[in-house]
């Protein structure tokens, strides 16, 4: 099973191109840390804005360039089932462990229960890994329904789910209706505590990107039985949560890497970088958090 804190890295660029020196140097920070593995081409890496030979450079690099002890997790989902497979079986190719496959979502209207059902056992029986659902309601204005999530884990190679919808209600439906070795992994650092609390095996966050001890320290708190140390870990992370998610995006992340000493840079165009008049509340928010900005 697929459990522990997963890093959604991001994707560092140069001149418009991906910077492979910047994030090399991410990359054997995230190596010597404690958390289970990365995810690439997740939200936070930008992967609507990068070609398929992008893609797939990167997918290849993060492997080569990180500590074989960490699980990469390869974002596949494409609007097409069959780009979807081709990238899955390509990820499967370079070491990559599993497949993340967010929710087509371009033509929404056509995305019926049935569709996505469809969509997920084409991709599940085509790939050489395994597969996690990827609900991200916020971006793709497509929300996964827990019947349809735990219906879709009784196929063998569809092994998780990474809920970003922040509804605990359907977080709990899906870890109470789904077989015991179904992954399901909190989506946001804002709800991470009530996701293991309640039976989920992990997170894939925004804010393990840049504090990723404190994530996994939560997470070993849960697993230890230390409840009261969670539940303060948890309020510890819920402003720089908000600040790399909900309030900032992107931008706020990528500024928070570089004040942190990671190499964030600019998010690609057309997204812009964060407004400089927030980075004084951004760095406040971080030393509060307890990081280390020296």
């Amino acid at each position: 099973m697929f459990k522990g804190i997963y890093a959604p890295i991001a994707t560092p660029f140069a001149d418009d191109q991906i910077d492979r020196s910047a994030l090399k140097a991410n990359l054997d920070r995230y190596s010597a840390s404690r958390l289970a593995g990365l995810v690439v081409l997740g939200s936070n890496g930008e992967f609507a804005y990068l070609d398929i030979d992008e893609k797939m450079a990167l997918l290849e690099f993060v492997r080569q360039n990180t500590d074989s002890d960490k699980r990469i997790i390869a974002g596949t989902g494409c609007e097409s089932t069959r780009e979807t497979i081709r990238l899955t079986k390509f990820a499967g190719s370079i070491g990559a462990d599993a497949a993340l496959v967010i929710t087509p979502s371009f033509y929404k209207g056509s995305m019926s229960e049935a569709a996505l059902e469809q969509f997920f056992l084409d991709v599940a029986e085509a790939s050489p890994i395994p597969v996690m659902l990827y609900n991200m309601p916020r971006n793709t204005g497509l929300n996964m329904s827990p019947g349809l999530v735990c219906k879709l884990a009784q196929h063998e190679n569809i092994v998780g789910v990474k809920d970003s919808s922040g509804n605990i209600v359907q977080i709990a439906e899906i870890i109470s209706n789904s077989p015991d070795d179904f992954a399901v992994f909190a989506g946001s650092g804002s709800f991470l505590y009530p996701t293991l609390a309640l039976g989920g095996v992990g997170g894939t966050l925004a804010v393990a990107n840049i504090l990723p001890e404190l994530c996994v320290s939560l997470y070993d708190a849960v697993m230890a039985g230390e409840h009261e140390r969670a539940k303060q870990l948890q309020h510890q992370l819920l402003a720089p949560n908000a600040a790399v998610t909900s309030r900032w995006g992107i931008a706020g992340l990528k500024a928070a890497l570089d004040m942190l000493g990671y190499r964030g840079g600019l998010p690609r165009r057309p997204m812009l970088p964060l407004n400089e008049a927030y980075l004084p509340e951004l760095r406040q928010i971080l030393i509060a958090a307890g990081a280390d900005l020296t």
